[in-house]
């Protein structure tokens, strides 16, 4: 017997048409919203309710039947976040006459900073990757390690990236990330080195000239499942806890140690293709020192309030 659909799909998928119209979401952003909102949808539907007809109370109802599941306060957060932009949504469509997540607070999530490894362990795992057997593992692998910790790219957008920017020009390549927004990402020397030689192999092998992607599988690409698998067992070799080393941690990994070494926080926010710079901003309450040292640097009167 085959378990019931969530209720209300044909009026979440007309919502999430709407989103990708006109704010050109990615697959993997409206794949999350469809998720959040079935979820949604199948609560309200067991306290008698829908999306297009429940109000405050019913909400309330779902959200304390999340958090007696368990569902993490971030969660919760998220798929609240969901729900009103559908309401909006509903609203604006003359579907509804109220949003009723206006009456509803945000669960407090606790504050937590992004984990990042060390810049020995990153030399580690570049170093177990070219040790690697065959040689088009090593290689694959290594140009892979080499651009994500270069350039702090999403693990959506280095799977994706397409090779012929790279043979046109490997000093500078442009991403497409999320919401189809476009930015310029420089490459630096062992990150142009390791993707020549990938491409060298791809090219000896006979497999380049079809392969319309970097990091070509059959007619697509490889997956961001199989990079991260593969990356967990790579941190093994490496001796490093596989449970610390994820492709988000690598991203995170580029921008901590970017911060560290004096990179301008706006510069970073454009190389992490953040929207908004208060995402980007969690990356120095890793470095409260190097905050301290920002403004006795840079603020104008610090050395006027030391000579006094």
């Amino acid at each position: 017997m085959t378990a019931a659909a969530p209720p209300q799909i044909p009026l979440i998928e007309e919502f999430l048409q709407a989103m990708s119209a006109d704010r050109g979401l990615a697959r993997n952003s409206l794949d999350a919203y469809r998720r959040d909102l079935e979820a949604a949808a199948s609560r309200l539907a067991a306290t008698g309710s829908t999306i297009d007809s429940c109000d405050a109370e019913d909400l309330r109802r779902v959200l304390a039947g999340w958090h007696t599941d368990g569902l993490a306060p971030r969660s919760v957060a998220r798929r609240l976040s969901a729900l009103r932009q559908m309401m909006a949504w509903l609203v604006e469509e003359r579907r509804r006459d109220d949003n009723p997540c206006r009456w509803i607070d945000n669960p407090k999530a606790p504050a937590t900073l992004p984990k990042s490894l060390s810049e020995s362990e990153i030399t580690a795992l570049i170093a177990a990757a070219q040790r690697l057997q065959p040689d088009r593992k090593a290689l694959q692998m290594t140009a892979m390690l080499e651009l994500l910790y270069a350039t702090g790219l999403r693990v959506s957008e280095l799977v994706s990236l397409p090779a012929d920017q790279f043979r046109r020009d490997l000093a500078t390549i442009i991403v497409h990330g999320k919401g189809g927004r476009e930015r310029l990402v420089a490459l630096g020397g062992p990150a142009r080195l390791a993707v020549s030689r990938w491409l060298a192999h791809l090219d000896e092998t006979g497999a380049g000239a079809a392969a319309h992607f970097l990091f070509p599988v059959g007619d697509t690409h490889i997956t961001r499942q199989q990079f991260a698998s593969a990356l967990k067992r790579l941190s093994q070799a490496a001796g490093i806890d596989a449970s610390r080393v994820s492709p988000h941690i690598l991203r995170h990994s580029f921008a901590t140690h970017m911060l560290n070494r004096g990179a301008d926080l706006r510069g970073l926010q454009t190389l992490l293709g953040h929207a908004d710079i208060s995402t980007t901003q969690i990356y120095t309450a890793t470095r409260p020192d190097r905050l301290a040292g920002l403004v006795a640097e840079a603020h104008p009167l610090a050395g006027a309030r030391q000579q006094d």
